[in-house]
């Protein structure tokens, strides 16, 4: 019987480690250039700019099939957008601008295709991601009058009171989309891609006692440089 209970041990302990040595840990970071796009309460397309923020973390590529790897990970991830219309009902006269910064924890779950390609690897991939909300700074520019910051806070609702506080911003606090990404692996482990991103969560908090809200969506591209054992 010991016998018997030490030879399924050895054979789980050879099968964890030969899984182990399989998969690639890697680290990675690099710049993000988010957005969010969508419609503001009444309807009309809201016309937002750029913010740079960055990512870094790690992750792993786990054997699914030849060539072929299930992708995850944990990132830091910063989102967010500049715009001139406000999250308000009404559109702004232009007079300002508001400047949003969020910081997410980030898990991606993709499926990647990662043939010999030279003396390296091609890396082509896709899928989807689950991302959560863990701070975040809203800062309001008044033209020639002093910037106004706001605390993020992360709420699926809020009160007409809350929706116009003056101290802090709401937005929910999970997000979930879609990636794409394509790059290369040099022979040394180094590697560099292109991801773009799609989110498909409206991240503004409905209102408790009803009407119409923005539907806004985290969307961008970003510029990865990484590293795998």
């Amino acid at each position: 019987m010991k016998k018997r209970i030490l030879s399924v041990v050895a054979i789980l302990a050879l099968s964890a480690y030969a899984l182990q040595a399989q998969v690639d840990f890697g680290i990675v970071a690099g710049p993000n250039f988010q957005n969010m796009v969508g419609k503001d309460a009444g309807g009309d397309k809201m016309t937002n700019g750029l913010i740079v923020g960055f990512h870094a973390g790690v992750k792993a590529n786990i054997p699914v099939a030849p060539d072929f790897y299930f992708q995850t990970g944990l990132l830091f991830s910063q989102k967010g957008s500049k715009n001139n219309e406000g999250l308000l009902p009404m559109k702004s006269s232009g007079d300002y601008t508001t400047t949003t910064r969020i910081s997410y924890l980030e898990l991606p779950l993709h499926l990647l295709f990662r043939p010999t390609l030279g003396s390296g690897h091609m890396l082509v991939g896709f899928g989807p991601y689950v991302a959560a909300g863990i701070t975040g700074k809203q800062v309001v520019d008044y033209g020639s009058l002093p910037s106004m910051e706001q605390n993020i806070k992360f709420k699926g609702e809020i009160t007409n009171s809350e929706r116009w506080d003056v101290e802090n911003a709401y937005y929910k606090r999970f997000d979930a989309g879609a990636d794409i990404f394509a790059g290369y692996e040099f022979s040394l482990g180094l590697y560099f891609q292109l991801n773009a991103q799609l989110g498909l969560l409206n991240m503004i908090p409905a209102l408790e006692d009803g009407g119409d809200q923005p539907n806004l969506k985290n969307t961008g591209f970003s510029l990865s440089l990484g590293y795998n054992f």
